[in-house]
Formats: C-alpha cells, sequence, structure tokens
C-alpha cells in the first residue's frame, strides 16, 4: 500500500468538497474521533481517502461481507473532484442509502471520471459502504 498522503491543516478545504479543513471535516473520520452521521457523510469521507491514500480507512469503512482483503490507492491517479449527483434515504434515522456521485481524476495526464451508485447499510452501528454500481451513461 502506497504511503498515505495528508492535505495541508493549514484550512485548506478537504478534499470532499465541503467548505471545512480536512482535519475539520473527513479527518476526524479517518482518524477515528468521529463516525459518519449518515450515507453521504460516509461516501464523502471515503472519497477523501482515496485522496489521501487511506486505505486502512477505507477497508474499516467497507461491510465485511464485501470488503476486499486489501485495497490499491495508487499513486499515479490524482483524485480532483467530487460531485454528489444525489442521495436516497441515508439520514441518520435510516438503515440503509444510496448515493450517485462523479469523481473526476487525472492519471497519466489524461482526465477520467468514476460515476458510481453506492449503496450503504448500517453495519454495527455504523454506517459502511456495501457495494456500488456504474450507471449507464
Amino acid at each position: 500500500m502506497a504511503k498515505r498522503r495528508t492535505p495541508s491543516r493549514s484550512g485548506g478545504p478537504c478534499p470532499c468538497g465541503l467548505p471545512a479543513t480536512y482535519d475539520e471535516c473527513c479527518g476526524r473520520l479517518h482518524r477515528g474521533e468521529a463516525q459518519a452521521k449518515t450515507a453521504e457523510e460516509l461516501m464523502r469521507s471515503r472519497y477523501s481517502a482515496f485522496v489521501v491514500q487511506d486505505g486502512a480507512y477505507l477497508l474499516k469503512s467497507w461491510h465485511p461481507a464485501t470488503r476486499p482483503q486489501s485495497v490499491d490507492v495508487e499513486n499515479d491517479l490524482r483524485w480532483d473532484r467530487l460531485e454528489i449527483l444525489g442521495a436516497s434515504e441515508g439520514s441518520p434515522f435510516h438503515t440503509k442509502g444510496t448515493v450517485e456521485f462523479r469523481a473526476h481524476y487525472t492519471q497519466g495526464g489524461r482526465k477520467g471520471l468514476l460515476h458510481e451508485r453506492s449503496d450503504f447499510v448500517r453495519h454495527e452501528g455504523a454506517w459502511v459502504y456495501v457495494k456500488g454500481t456504474h450507471p449507464s451513461p
């Protein structure tokens, strides 16, 4: 697994796109100081984990029934921007939820796009990622 990258704590915005610093936003989830309250918050924190190459958090936030043995976070892949397209259920009062998003990236100097509809459930009281599907364009 690659060495983890950590965004500056100097006040720059969190990679997830919300107007808070990484430390105040997704960083606190990555460090285990808080848990995601909604499926969307978990989705955003998982995107940020890919940005900072935090494979341990990605595995921890994955449902045990679908979790791979390891996660390969690629050094030559740069995640540029996250767009949340919509969410259904996934509130603090639900037990399941879906978040549709587009994640923009650059790899080898070429721009790319990952469009996914991710399914989340509560497992042992915490939101976890189950699986994703790729909607047709």
